[in-house]
C-alpha cells in the first residue's frame, strides 16, 4: 500500500510539471524574443503607488532598432498626457497640451531600469546573478533585482509570463515588500513594423495659426491675455526632510502672470516656484543635463541640482544643492494632493 502512494505521488509530481520548461530556458526564450525583435508596440495600464493613492496610466510603448523609443502616458484621472522620445540621438520629454518639451543629454532608458520596456527587462535579468524563476498555473514568475539610482526606495521586481513565455505584468516592489510601480500588458506586437518616421518631434508640435483681419494692437493684446495667469492657491509639500522649515513665501508678478517662491531652510534647504502652466504657441523646447524621472503624476525633469514638472495646470521648479534625487522626487510626489493649499489673495 505504501508503495503505491509513493508510486501516485511521484506521478502527480510528474503530471504537474509537464509542459513547463525549466528556468534556464525560460530566461533565454523570454530574453531571445526580445533580443529579436526589430520593432515592438505594447499598450497596456500602469499604476504607481505614493503610499498616499494610486496613480493610473494608459500605456503605450514602441521601440525601433538602432536606439529609438517612445512612451506614450496618458493620466487617468486628469487626461494629462506626456510622451517620452528617443529617435536615435536626443531624448525628450513632450507635455503636448503645453507645446512643450524637456530635450536631455541623456542616457536613458539604459541608465535604470524602465518597468514599461521589454529591453530594460532582458537587461535587468542578465545583469542579476541571482535571478530566480517560478512556476504557477498561468505561467512564470521571473524575480530580479532592478536598478533605479535616482529612486533608492525600489529594490527587486516580478515579471509574470504565461504558458508561451509573453510578458502580462511587472511588479516593482520596495523593500518593505510592497508593489510601488504596477505595469499590466495588454497586447505585445513583437513584429510592428514601425519606421524611423514613427519617432519624429515634430510630430507633436502645435504651431498656431496667426488670425487673419487682425489689428496689430489688438492682437498683441489677445497674445498677451493667452500667455498669462494667476496662481491663485499655494500647494505646500505634505514631505519636508527632518528639522527642515518654510521660512518665507513670496508672490511676485511676471510677464506671464505671477508665480509664488516658497523658501525652506535648515538642515536641507531647497526653494520651491510654483507658476501656472501655459501652452506656448511655439514648441518650448527646455535644454536638461540629467534624466526623465517617473513621478506619481508626472514625468519630471531631474538635473544636478533641481527638478522640473507639471501637474494639474502647475509648473514646478524645485532646487536644492543639499537635496538627493529621492529626496527631491518625496517632495514632488507629496505635492500631488491640493488639499493643502493656502489662498494667495
Amino acid at each position: 500500500m505504501k508503495k503505491l502512494v509513493v508510486l501516485f505521488s511521484v506521478m502527480m509530481l510528474f503530471l504537474c510539471g509537464c509542459g513547463k520548461d525549466n528556468p534556464e530556458s525560460v530566461l533565454k526564450d523570454f530574453k531571445n524574443s526580445i533580443k529579436n525583435s526589430k520593432s515592438y508596440k505594447v499598450t497596456g495600464n500602469m499604476e504607481i503607488n505614493n503610499d498616499e493613492e494610486t496613480f493610473t496610466y494608459s500605456l503605450e510603448s514602441y521601440y525601433l532598432k538602432d536606439n529609438y523609443y517612445k512612451v506614450v502616458l496618458v493620466n487617468q484621472t486628469n487626461n494629462h498626457e506626456q510622451i517620452i522620445l528617443k529617435d536615435g540621438e536626443n531624448v525628450y520629454v513632450i507635455t503636448p497640451a503645453l507645446n512643450k518639451s524637456f530635450k536631455f543629454q541623456s542616457e536613458w532608458p539604459t541608465a535604470s531600469s524602465q518597468a514599461y520596456l521589454l529591453g530594460s527587462l532582458a537587461n535587468d535579468i542578465e545583469n542579476d546573478a541571482k535571478v530566480t524563476v517560478e512556476t504557477n498555473d498561468d505561467g512564470y514568475v521571473i524575480k530580479t533585482k532592478v536598478n533605479y539610482p535616482n529612486n533608492d526606495e525600489l529594490s527587486y521586481q516580478k515579471i509574470y509570463l504565461n504558458n508561451k513565455k509573453e510578458v502580462t505584468k511587472v511588479e516593482v516592489y520596495n523593500n518593505k515588500d510592497i508593489v510601488k510601480i504596477k505595469v499590466t500588458f495588454d497586447k505585445v506586437d513583437l513584429k510592428a513594423g514601425l519606421k524611423d518616421s514613427d519617432f519624429k518631434l515634430e510630430d507633436y508640435v502645435k504651431d498656431e495659426e496667426p488670425k487673419e483681419d487682425c489689428e496689430e494692437e489688438s492682437c498683441k493684446e489677445d497674445n498677451f491675455s493667452k500667455e498669462t495667469a494667476t496662481i491663485e492657491d499655494i500647494i505646500y509639500p505634505l514631505y519636508i526632510p527632518s528639522n527642515t522649515f518654510l521660512t518665507s513665501s513670496e508672490k511676485v508678478d511676471t510677464d506671464r502672470g505671477n508665480r509664488v517662491i516658497l523658501t525652506f531652510s535648515g538642515d536641507k534647504n531647497f526653494v520651491l516656484i510654483e507658476e501656472k502652466s501655459l501652452a506656448s504657441s511655439a514648441m518650448e523646447i527646455v535644454p536638461v543635463y540629467g534624466e526623465p524621472l517617473l513621478l506619481s503624476e508626472s514625468i519630471g525633469a531631474l538635473s544636478a541640482n533641481s527638478l522640473s514638472w507639471d501637474a494639474n495646470d502647475i509648473s514646478y521648479y524645485l532646487a536644492s544643492t543639499e537635496l538627493s534625487p529621492s529626496e527631491m522626487m518625496l517632495i514632488a510626489n507629496s505635492l500631488g494632493n491640493e488639499t493643502l493649499v493656502a489662498n494667495t489673495k
